[in-house]
């Protein structure tokens, strides 16, 4: 927010908290504080965290939201949660043109709030919501463009890729590792989870202001991160934070996912580190157990995959012998089996040891293998298919 604007913004607070004789607060979309008046002795636990961190909690946010605020045509009250330690509160949902700003909060605990003062505090909403939109069309100028340069920056194209390195805000480095988190929605709609995404995004870059550059394109965001020396520890530690925080934003209506790429030579090769964390991503949204934080380095065989895209990945690509396996009545024990046989390079001792069989019986499962693939399990061209194969049954079903 533009100086000035918080300037006025926090008076405006300021103001209506002592004409109340109440605490008041301004949150963004997803309830991450923007500026709060001085208390009047009717703080709780929630506001407190609030105030000292700048932020009430991923469970207070997601509380807060689940309770359809951000869908709100007009003000309302809020419930509390003892034992999120919430009183209740009067909220004005502030909007512009439609476009939800931020909301704007009074503290009513024993719903002592009159006709006259909730009419003065949506008088004031007013004039919050168009400070909000002030400070809106200043940040989205200089967002935009260091988002474009970003974006040039990680794309496919070299030229642009040179161009945006010309960008005197950039800083180099010798290593750099991106980080996609990726959203999956559910009911909730494009523009909310947008901004549910940005919010943890641009608040894990505040955090590390020097060495985090965020990008945000619809459910999808990024985190370039520079540095002399890449911690891959403490980057996987990161994107499963905010996978979390993700994930409670969205309110139980959608999941989120991380992928993380494999550290790259500066600036100029990052794009190669964002292809492997968007491909890392998708692993961990299809791979059984593989979420919800992937990392390239972990994928093994699967990364060569993952670079098909959604539209093309469809049960089509599962070779005909394989799909008739699975389709068998016998087919998810003949599948484990196949599986476990070619994960130990065709070994029956190995094979029949992880699968504590007796060595009969796996002659017998792979007999029956055979016999309804119609394949010869010897031939190592027949044995890639099939590994090959349940690969991409795994990207496409889920196993």
């Amino acid at each position: 927010m533009a100086d000035r604007d918080g300037d006025a913004l926090q008076t405006l607070v300021d103001d209506l908290a002592d004409e109340l004789q109440r605490s008041v607060a301004v949150n963004d979309p997803v309830v991450r504080v923007l500026c709060t008046s001085r208390h009047f002795g009717d703080e709780d636990e929630i506001r407190i965290r609030a105030v000292l961190q700048h932020d009430a909690g991923a469970a207070a946010s997601s509380f807060i939201l689940g309770q359809g605020v951000a869908q709100w045509p007009r003000p309302g009250m809020l419930d509390g949660d003892a034992e999120l330690g919430m009183s209740p509160r009067f909220c004005v949902p502030l909007r512009e043109r439609g476009d939800l700003l931020g909301l704007l909060m009074v503290i009513d605990a024993d719903h002592s709030l009159t006709e006259s003062e909730t009419a003065r505090i949506e008088q004031v909403s007013k004039t919050a919501a168009a400070l909000l939109h002030q400070a809106r069309i200043a940040a989205d100028g200089v967002r935009g463009e260091r988002e474009r340069t970003l974006s040039r920056l990680l794309g496919p194209e070299p030229d642009a890729r040179r161009d945006a390195l010309t960008a005197d805000w950039l800083s180099d480095a010798p290593q750099v590792v991106v980080t996609v988190l990726e959203a999956r929605p559910g009911e909730l709609s494009a523009a909310e989870t947008e901004v549910a995404v940005r919010s943890v995004v641009e608040s894990a870059a505040r955090r590390r202001p020097r060495r985090l550059l965020p990008l945000v394109a619809g459910i999808r965001g990024v985190l370039v991160h520079p540095a002399p020396h890449i911690d891959q520890n403490e980057i996987a530690r990161d994107a499963e934070r905010m996978a979390g925080e993700l994930s409670q934003l969205l309110g139980g209506q959608g999941t989120a996912v991380a992928g993380i790429g494999e550290p790259a030579d500066g600036l100029a090769s990052a794009w190669q580190s964002y292809a492997q964390a968007a491909a890392a991503a998708k692993g961990a949204r299809l791979l059984p157990g593989a979420g919800p934080v992937a990392q390239w380095a972990d994928l093994g065989a699967y990364a060569i995959l993952l670079q098909i895209p959604d539209d093309a990945l469809s049960p089509a690509l599962i070779p005909e012998p394989l799909a008739r396996l699975r389709a068998d009545p016998k087919g998810p024990r003949l599948v484990e089996t196949l599986r476990t046989f070619l994960d130990h390079g065709g070994s029956i001792p190995r094979t029949a040891e992880a699968l504590h069989l007796h060595r009969t019986s796996l002659y017998y499962r792979l007999d029956q293998i055979r016999a309804i693939s119609g394949l010869d399990l010897d031939d190592g061209r027949t044995r890639l298919l099939l590994h090959a194969g349940l690969l991409v049954a795994d990207l496409v079903t889920g196993g």
